[in-house]
């Protein structure tokens, strides 16, 4: 793993350099996807089964696109009831988390005003799953992510995309986890010309007004092309984590928790910063004998080797600021009182406390959605919530005694900005 210091903003220039090169995207892969999407915005469902049985399954035609309901409801059986329970558990915490993020509409009324804002949540919105490699580790947490707070917020319609197996199906354990969302359409397509579906519409696939889940670079870039034509959740780039630890911290463990974020991909980020020199070291050591029997480990070690760094801060304060900079997807506090670090962080999408709350934890289970910003757009956004499904439309009402008694300030505003229309518009009404 790399090794840098931080003293000063010009230690935070060489970081921030390192990092950037982790977010650039290929002129070439755009040139592609720009390409898929027009070619499925011309032809529809036959360019969408054209590339889904190139990439994915040679078996996809437009009768099997979209899968049978019944066999939706009927993959529960094929779940053991051990799983489910989890799987229904899981559900149910999420859930409990995201209702309090609910809003409400609201009026205000001052003497010939009324004011307000009318919530109301997206008609139609379409969910992109990974189907993990090969359809053989089906991503069922970003399926509940996505799906939850769109319910919450009362999404009408919720349509899935996922790429199909080799053999055209999609994984029982997405289809189970779609029944028990109470999700009825899922249709068995991925990449690019998934989201294009989504976005213009075919005869098969319907036209959504929002699209959100992560995927892989092809994903990404679609929605970035089609970004105004639909809405989108954010545009996810490589995993990342960093942890924040001093002494008081257990090296296996934070270990263990650098080697969680490597296994996911190559491009995946693992930082640990600490004003300890020992356990900086120790961590390194016990990374290379952890690496040995992980069944990823050719993933982790060229996500570690390449976007892995041990970054050493002379005081917990200095890792604070430095921690603010990098603006992490996922940042554990493994220091001896997190309580009294979370007040100075500014820019984080989960802050994940104490020694006992790895970043799995929160990725899988406790409440707090996964779909989180990347790439430091955390300084400016936020992970995926109820409110991104909302709409607010604002409302106004004047009264005659309102435009009297203020109708010549609004034209004069109007008139200092070469507006005349507008100061007539009101001045006609006294």
């Amino acid at each position: 793993m790399l090794r840098f210091n931080f003293f000063s903003l010009e230690d935070w220039e060489k970081i921030e350099k390192w990092q950037k090169k982790r977010f650039d995207v290929g002129y070439e892969v755009e040139e592609q996807v720009r390409e898929i999407v027009h070619r499925v915005k011309e032809e529809g469902d036959e360019a969408v089964v054209e590339y889904t049985r190139r990439f994915d399954s040679p078996k996809i035609d437009i009768s099997n696109l979209r899968i049978d309901p019944k066999r939706i409801s009927d993959s529960v059986e094929d779940i053991p009831v051990h799983d489910l329970n989890i799987i229904k558990e899981t559900i149910d915490r999420i859930r409990r988390f995201h209702e309090k993020q609910k809003e409400s509409s609201w009026m205000h009324t001052e003497e010939g005003v009324v004011t307000g804002q009318l919530i109301r949540p997206v008609e139609r919105v379409g969910l992109y799953v990974p189907g993990g490699k090969g359809g053989k580790t089906p991503l069922i947490s970003t399926l509940i992510m996505s799906a939850v707070p769109a319910k919450v917020a009362g999404v009408k319609r919720i349509v899935v995309v996922s790429p199909p197996r080799e053999d055209g199906t999609i994984h029982p354990y997405i289809l189970a986890t779609a029944h028990l969302l109470g999700i009825e359409e899922v249709y068995a397509t991925g990449s690019a010309w998934a989201v294009a579906a989504l976005a213009y519409g075919t005869k098969t696939i319907p036209k959504v007004d929002m699209i959100v889940g992560p995927g892989n670079i092809y994903v990404t870039v679609a929605k970035k092309i089609l970004l105004g034509e639909i809405g989108i959740d954010m545009l996810a780039g490589p995993s990342e984590v960093v942890v924040l630890a001093d002494e008081s911290a257990n090296p296996s463990w934070i270990a263990s928790d650098l080697l969680s974020q490597a296994e996911h991909d190559i491009l995946a980020s693992s930082i640990l910063i600490s004003s300890s020199k020992s356990l900086l070291d120790e961590v390194e050591e016990v990374l290379k004998e952890k690496l040995k029997d992980l069944p990823k480990k050719d993933i982790a070690y060229r996500s570690l080797n390449d976007w892995g760094a041990l970054i050493y801060v002379d005081a917990l304060p200095k890792g604070i600021e430095l921690v603010n900079l990098i603006a992490p997807e996922h940042l554990e506090l493994c220091v001896e009182d997190p309580w009294s670090v979370l007040d100075k962080i500014s820019s984080a999408g989960t802050v994940f406390l104490g020694q006992y709350t790895p970043e799995p934890v929160g990725d899988y289970f406790a409440g707090p959605n996964h779909i989180l910003p990347t790439s430091g757009t955390a300084r400016f956004s936020s992970g995926l919530c109820v409110k991104s499904f909302y709409k607010r439309i604002n409302f106004l009402y004047t009264s005659f005694d309102f435009i009297k008694e203020n109708g010549e300030k609004i034209a004069r505003l109007a008139r200092l900005e070469g507006l005349e229309a507008h100061a007539r518009s009101v001045i006609e009404r006294l």
